[in-house]
Formats: C-alpha cells, sequence, structure tokens
C-alpha cells in the first residue's frame, strides 16, 4: 500500500488519507479500513444515458470520480476486491446528489477516505499496510495423497492460491501401476501449482506438509522433474523448500505447521508465526496456569482494570462492528492495554489463527498475575451477543 496523503487533525483526530492499494492483501487493509459513515472519493465508472439531437436514447459507460457516503462494504476473498455502495455526497455531471452508486476499488489506482475519527486500530493499520516489509514471504504446500492446497501466508492473510484434488486408485496385489500413474499425474498437477502461484522472488521459504511420506516422494518427484526439464525456477530455489509433518492435507492443518518448533526459528520474523505462537501459548496458559488465561470481553476488562493483562488478544474482525460504541468499546480496551504497558496482537480473521482466536469470542488475555473474581463473571460472546 502506497501512502499518498495523510491530513488528519491532531485535536480531534478527523480528516482523511490518500492510499493506492498495491497488491492482493492492500484489499483486505482497505476492507478493514472502512467503516459505515465514512466518506469514499474514487474514481469509478457509471452507466450513463444520453440523448441525440433526433431524440434517440443511448446509454455509455464513463469513467468519473465520485465521493459518496459509505453504506455497506463486501469484501471478496477469492478475488480480493472491495465493492463498496453509498450515495453520492458531491455535485457530479454524470451522478446526482444523493443517488446510490457502487464503486468497485481497484489495484494501483488511488482513493481518498475521510473519517470524523481516525482510531488508534485503524491508524495502525495503515502503517502496517504501507510498511514494505510486510509481504507475503512464505508459502505452503499442505497436501495428502489426491489433495494438495497451495497456500501464500502473508502477515494478515492465508490465501489459498490452487486447490487440487484427484482420485488415487487404492494399490492393489501384484499391480500397482494404476496407481502410480495417478499419483504421477497428481504430483505432476501440485508442480505445475506451484510454478504458477509461488514468486520466489518474494517467498523467502515454502513448507511441505503432510502426513506420512507423502511430502517426501512429492519433493522426490518434482527435483527429479526439475533436473530431466531444466526448470531452473526450482532447481535454484530447492533450499527454500522445508518439509514438515501435518496431520492431513486440508488448509486446517496449516496452523500445526506453523506453530512445528522446527520451523519457528525460520519464521521468527513474520507476523503469522508470532501470532501463531502466542495462540499457543495461550493454551499452554489456559491448560497449566487456568487463572491466568482469560476470554471473553467482560472477563479480559475487568483483568484489565487490575492492569493485570500482559498480552491482549483481539480478532480485526470486532473493529468492523457496525455499532460505533461497540466498535469503540475494543478500540478502548486496546488503547487501555498499551497504556499499561501490555502486548498487544491484531489477529486477522482471515488468518488460520485469527479464525481460532474468533472461536473463542475474538478477545482473549494471557495475564502477568491471577485476577480473583474473573469467573464470576458471565461469559459475553461476541458473535451473537453483539451482533
Amino acid at each position: 500500500m502506497k501512502l499518498v496523503c495523510k491530513d488528519i487533525i491532531e485535536k480531534d483526530n478527523a480528516g482523511q488519507v490518500t492510499l493506492i492499494p498495491e497488491e492482493a492483501e492492500d484489499m483486505w487493509h482497505t476492507y478493514n479500513l472502512l467503516q459505515i459513515g465514512d466518506s469514499l472519493r474514487a474514481s469509478t465508472i457509471r452507466k450513463v444515458q444520453t440523448e441525440s439531437s433526433t431524440g434517440s436514447v443511448g446509454s455509455n459507460r464513463i469513467r468519473t470520480t465520485l465521493t459518496i457516503c459509505v453504506e455497506t462494504i463486501d469484501f471478496d476473498t477469492q478475488a480480493c476486491q472491495v465493492r463498496v455502495k453509498g450515495t453520492n455526497i458531491q455535485e457530479n455531471d454524470y451522478v446526482k446528489m444523493g443517488a446510490y452508486h457502487t464503486i468497485e476499488l481497484e489495484l494501483n489506482r488511488k482513493f481518498t477516505l475521510a473519517k470524523k475519527v481516525w482510531d488508534s486500530v485503524v491508524l495502525e493499520r495503515i502503517d502496517q499496510a504501507c510498511d514494505p516489509a510486510q509481504k507475503a514471504d512464505v508459502a505452503a504446500v499442505v497436501m495428502q495423497e489426491g489433495l494438495a492446497n497451495i497456500c501464500l501466508v502473508t502477515p494478515s492473510m492465508t490465501l489459498l492460491r490452487a486447490k487440487v484434488e484427484m482420485t488415487i486408485p487404492r494399490k492393489r496385489k501384484g499391480n500397482c501401476s494404476q496407481h502410480d500413474k495417478a499419483l504421477e499425474r497428481f504430483y505432476e498437477a501440485v508442480m505445475q501449482g506451484i510454478q504458477r502461484h509461488i514468486s520466489f522472488d518474494v517467498v523467502k521459504c515454502v513448507l511441505v506438509a503432510s502426513p506420512g511420506f507423502v511430502r517426501d516422494q512429492f519433493l522426490e518427484y518434482m527435483f527429479r522433474q526439475a533436473v530431466k526439464l531444466d526448470i531452473k525456477l526450482l532447481m535454484e530455489n530447492r533450499s527454500k523448500f522445508i518439509q514438515v509433518h501435518s496431520s492431513s492435507g486440508h488448509k486446517y492443518s496449516l496452523k500445526e505447521v506453523l506453530s512445528d518448533p522446527s520451523i519457528t526459528a525460520r519464521l521468527a520474523d513474520t507476523k503469522a508465526a508470532g501470532e501463531v505462537k502466542t495462540l499457543e501459548d495461550f493454551y499452554k496458559m489456559l491448560q497449566h496456569e487456568p487463572d491466568r488465561a482469560v476470554y471473553g470481553i467482560k472477563q479480559v476488562e475487568k483483568a484489565n482494570e487490575a492492569l493485570a493483562v500482559d498480552i491482549l488478544m483481539v480478532t480485526d474482525e470486532l473493529f468492523r462492528h457496525q455499532d460505533m460504541q461497540t466498535r469503540t468499546r475494543y478500540v478502548k480496551l486496546v488503547d487501555s492495554v498499551r497504556d499499561n504497558a501490555g502486548t498487544v496482537r491484531i489477529f486477522s480473521s482471515l488468518h488460520v489463527s485469527g479464525e481460532q482466536l474468533g472461536q473463542l469470542t475474538g478477545v482473549a488475555a494471557i495475564l502477568r498475575f491471577p485476577v480473583p473474581g474473573l469467573d464470576e463473571e458471565e461469559e459475553e460472546v461476541w458473535s451473537s451477543d453483539e451482533d
């Protein structure tokens, strides 16, 4: 993401920023920046009816710049596209004031976003999005016989780039040829997917995970083919492939892959690995010292009042809540924990670790010390009580 202009008044935190999304992940950041009631100015296509001198009516698609008051926001996870619907709030030659329009934000095309209040969480997301160090530098191939998921693990989301599924016949006594041929076709498809979807200029390592010996057999096949067909891309990046165990070839197994101690060191500089490790620490604490691990907004708020929160974990989904009061509640909690020298980790709901935290109400904390009376608080699950 490229920051073109930032004009925010310190007194009341009102103002606007102009940004240019440069890659797919920037669209996810944009989706999280947008809130209902914001003002969005961007270039868009509008279908306009025209009447000629003879009275015939035609329609043309015209590119114009509109400013709308945001009413609905949609994010397409597959295409990584953001569509924003709202009413026109500035004079325009083609669109009447108050008329509805949907703007589809595009890569490499700037937009200006104005808010009445820019809170700390939103400003932090802009800093994160514009940091050139935050890139998709980890790829993963999670596989089993007949199934492979090729993913890119970015600091904010897990992008499924390709899914390979094939039926592999079982081995039969005295005749394994059909099984072996099908397996070879499967490995070939996975190899093609890796070449097509993984940018080795950016990616630091490729995790190849599977149960049993599937990963060993696949890598042996792939590099044998790379030598045979002189595929330099694969041969030059052979050192980037790391084998790791997983219980299955399904996407959800990526969490256990990222938490494997043997690869944690290789991924130490990525936000994704940090989130997974924090969540692992939380579960260990919940098992061995349950008085120092809490989840649910009421319990965490009470622990924070006692200055007990060491690490706060929150999903970004909570900051997209339509109710301003609810959203402000979570922002205040984040600011307060930081003021009290605590660490805050905001998990992406599109990342495997964020999905898991979402099942724990979306907010949890590791405490410095136990706080008496927390168990007496009634659990408050954000997904059901506050929607």
